[in-house]
């Protein structure tokens, strides 16, 4: 059970909670401050932890307002793994509905590392920090794809868009280390039930390229509610060393705020 670690929280956690994507405009306020969603994690059939995604009040980071959208994890002490504990952090601008960067800060085994990722203004560069416990930070410089958001980040701006059946999504996406393009096509619409109960639900298949631990078996499958908030319920993934279902437990939805879109036109 060790195997599970923090690499199933941070996949999972990160699609709770393009060019096709960006060409579309999006539907409204799926989301806002103030919004939380729990979610129960289950590896190989056995619970092994909790979640929580919530939108938090509006700030100011980097010299802009955003919306912080914190993602934490914790494992469950009694499924023989050691202790795992992880706070994600992104930065979303929802006036432009773009990322400016992320902070991460986990504690696996009680060994800690943090992570830092600031994007440029047109998310085609990054800055990353990356340290491990009491070792120096080490800095890096990316050159990156127009609009690259990060994985949580692509999830809620996919949450904006109007889903419709057949229709595919695309996403360039940076984690620290990797980008690569995150594409989701919708599939369907069916009754999905978790322990918040029973919901309509759009069948969301997700394609992503992680490495190593992260590999995919197969494409991940996304139950998104077939509502305003279009938020994930049900999270399925087969990674290299098992499976992962992540299932909501409790909803409560954020405030609608007005946004001034940012004007990118150049005029």
């Amino acid at each position: 059970m060790r195997g599970l670690s923090r690499w199933a929280f941070t996949a999972v956690v990160g699609l709770m909670g393009s060019t096709l994507a960006h060409a579309q405009e999006p539907t409204g306020a799926a989301f806002g401050p103030g919004e939380q969603a729990q979610y129960r994690v289950r590896y190989l059939g056995l619970t092994a932890g909790t979640a929580t995604v919530t939108v938090g009040a509006p700030m100011t980071q980097w010299g802009q307002s955003v919306w912080p959208i914190v993602s934490t994890a914790k494992s469950d002490d009694l499924v023989g793994v050691y202790p795992i504990k992880s706070r994600f952090v992104t930065y979303w601008d929802a006036g432009a509905r773009r990322v400016t960067g992320s902070d991460l800060h986990s504690e696996e085994n009680r060994k800690r590392r943090r992570q830092r990722i600031q994007l440029s203004a047109d998310g085609a560069g990054a800055k990353v920090i990356k340290q491990k416990e009491s070792d120096p930070p080490r800095e890096s410089e990316h050159t990156l794809p127009e609009g690259t958001l990060d994985v949580a980040g692509a999830t809620f701006a996919l949450r904006g868009q109007e889903l419709v059946v057949g229709r595919s999504y695309a996403y360039p996406v940076f984690t620290g280390s990797k980008q690569f393009t995150m594409s989701a096509t919708v599939e369907g619409r069916e009754t999905v039930t978790t322990p918040a109960g029973a919901r309509d639900a759009w069948r969301v298949r997700v394609h992503t390229d992680f490495g190593g631990k992260l590999e995919s078996k197969r494409d991940m499958v996304a139950y998104l509610s077939a509502d305003a908030h279009q938020v994930p319920v049900r999270i399925e993934a087969d990674f290299a060393l098992g499976t992962v279902v992540a299932e909501l437990t409790d909803y409560k939805p954020g405030r609608v705020v007005a946004v001034a879109r940012a004007d990118n036109s150049g005029d």
